[in-house]
């Protein structure tokens, strides 16, 4: 049987070890997600914020084919930097295997680093939003949902990327049993805006709160949770000017016939262009405050007595 393609960095591993919390990041956000030189720059200050409250940070990505959990800062800079032929693929859970087989690199999404997350034995995974249903009748699901249904990992958002289809994705989410839960909020957050209108039957007030969730919903053998954590109001967009600016994206990308894998960046760097790069601010404001409440409850978690 051949070995998996999975290597830990040495200080990840060392935290396992010995209890203490990790983090995980994705690296999408690094290679597609911002431009140069603001994409290097969210890659590290989201390690520094992880490390600011306490816990390791394992930034998640595909190196010449071996799936590294915990990357160094040249590594990191490398991604950043790639452009052309050269940028990074960007790497579902799907890919893995043949980036593996092909010395390839890749940019890890959602489903890609909640999978090396839970392979590696990290429990908390904090990312700015995950995938979902996308708008209309084309039958495009995210394998993040799938993952999350199958991963026992807790995943800090602000919800999922609005460009998507928000109610279809909560009752994709429910009916794949994947508990979603508001952080000091009783709606499901919309990335850029606060609220969105979409109930939400729980909340945790606390980190500790989370982690208790956490502990109990893991021990029924259950997987994954998505922590659903609000952009801070003082830097939300405005609805309307979003609501607009998607629109404006999904008709664009119609047009030109963008779909797959192309489409979330491509409406993405619409909106920043739509938004005057206000999408790109509150975009690292929402990744640095999902960063900060993952450290606290993979803190949390590493507190709780082993049972």
């Amino acid at each position: 049987m051949i070995p998996p393609p999975i290597d830990v960095a040495a200080e990840v591993r060392a935290a396992l070890d010995d209890k203490k919390p990790v983090v995980a990041l994705e690296s999408t956000i690094v290679a597609h997600g911002l431009p140069w030189p603001e994409n290097l720059d969210i890659g590290r200050a989201l390690e520094e914020e992880v490390r600011r409250h306490g816990a390791v940070p394992a930034t998640i990505a595909v190196v010449a084919g071996r799936i590294q959990v915990g990357i160094d800062d040249a590594t990191l800079e490398a991604m950043a930097r790639a452009s052309g032929p050269e940028r990074w693929r960007k790497a579902g859970i799907a890919d893995l295997g043949l980036l593996a087989a092909r010395g390839e690199n890749g940019a890890t999404t959602v489903s890609a680093t909640t999978f090396a997350a839970a392979r590696a034995g990290v429990r908390v995974f904090a990312t700015g939003g995950i995938g979902g249903v996308h708008r209309g009748d084309s039958g495009d699901v995210s394998s993040d949902l799938t993952t999350l249904s199958r991963e026992p990992v807790a995943v800090v958002s602000a919800g999922c990327k609005v460009i998507l289809d928000l109610p279809r994705t909560l009752e994709m989410l429910e009916t794949l049993a994947v508990p979603v839960i508001g952080v000091r909020t009783n709606e499901f957050p919309a990335f850029y805006t606060y609220t969105s209108g979409l109930p939400l039957e729980h909340r945790v007030e606390t980190p500790e709160d989370a982690a208790r969730i956490c502990a109990a919903h893991w021990s029924l053998g259950q997987a994954g949770i998505l922590f659903a954590n609000p952009i801070p109001r003082a830097h939300a967009l405005d609805a309307e000017t979003i609501r607009r600016a998607v629109d404006e994206a999904l008709a664009d990308a119609t047009r030109n016939g963008v779909r797959g894998k192309a489409l979330t960046p491509h409406l993405l760097a619409f909106v920043s262009r739509a938004t005057q790069k206000r999408s790109l601010a509150a975009n690292r404001v929402l990744a640095l405050n999902n960063a900060t409440f993952g450290a606290q409850l993979a803190t949390a978690l590493a507190a709780l007595p082993a049972s």
